[in-house]
């Protein structure tokens, strides 16, 4: 799916360009404010390359000429859309560490935001309101997420449960029925164990909503996925943006949730909080 972020499309699409046209992808992600004031000749002589080259760079991301391709830039850049990209520098002071890391954030949850299906999430709403049980497996930090989940949904008056065993989750599965919703959660959609007991969830009948990049095995074997695409960094610094946008996406179907059954939790919150203001007390004691 291509990304409605132009910056995020920009440097997805670096690596299938040519390499002369890469060399313009590489100079506006790093100049962006600078380059809608720009003629494209200056674009070309700032990258290296010719003003023919540069009309290829704008078709490659989908526009038909400069002019097309600078307004959109000049529209998110307006919208405070455009987020630069995430490269620790040993010169870098901490306030350059805390803006990279936060830009880097925020910009990937725009671009996740972007990128859900507001009808897919409807029909998870729906399906976990309605259900007898919602379980959340996960793994690593998909396992954090999924008992995150479970703190917020068992706050909403829904059975829940959160597995990060694969053979409790294995057990789990097969004990579930057609009423229960599983919500699978995974940063590469590929784990082996968690692709295993999902099987089982729906071979028993549960509705599996799963939480994964698109095209990957687990979001293929759902019966309803939500897809989170972002790129996996690997280096030691890079933010885990990946575990961020899931536990937003999970606040998202909570909130949802939440509505549904709003008329059911006025009398229900409050006593928990009362019930939470009476630990803190004694606690202060």
């Amino acid at each position: 799916m291509e990304s409605p972020n132009l910056i995020r499309r920009i440097a997805d699409s670096g690596s299938a360009m040519r390499k002369s046209e890469a060399k313009v992808a590489s100079y506006v992600l790093q100049h962006a404010n600078d380059v809608i004031k720009m003629r494209i000749v200056d674009l070309a002589a700032n990258s290296d390359v010719s003003e023919p080259t540069v009309i290829r760079f704008c078709r490659a991301i989908g526009f038909d000429g400069f002019l097309s391709f600078k307004l959109q830039l000049a529209q998110q850049l307006g919208l405070g859309g455009v987020y630069t990209q995430f490269a620790v520098d040993d010169k870098d002071t901490v306030e350059d560490l805390r803006n990279k890391v936060f830009d880097t954030t925020v910009g990937s949850l725009l671009t996740v935001r972007d990128q859900l299906d507001p009808e897919v999430l409807e029909t998870a709403i729906n399906t976990i309101n309605k259900a007898n049980r919602v379980e959340f497996y996960g793994f690593g930090a998909s396992g954090s997420v999924a008992a995150d989940a479970q703190h917020k949904f068992f706050r909403l008056q829904l059975s829940s449960a959160a597995y990060t065993d694969p053979h409790i989750q294995h057990m789990s599965a097969i004990s579930l029925g057609a009423d229960d919703v599983v919500i699978a959660i995974s940063q590469s959609g590929q784990t082996r164990a968690l692709l295993q007991s999902v099987n089982l969830a729906r071979e028993a009948g549960a509705t599996v909503i799963g939480v994964a990049p698109e095209n990957t095995p687990l979001s293929e074997q759902c019966s309803l996925p939500i897809y989170v695409n972002m790129k996996q960094e690997h280096q030691a610094f890079a933010p885990v943006s990946s575990r961020i946008a899931h536990l937003v996406v999970i606040d998202v179907l909570a909130t949802g949730v939440a509505r549904h059954r709003k008329p059911l939790l006025k009398d229900h919150l409050k006593k928990l909080q009362k019930s939470q203001r009476a630990l803190r007390d004694i606690d202060s004691v």
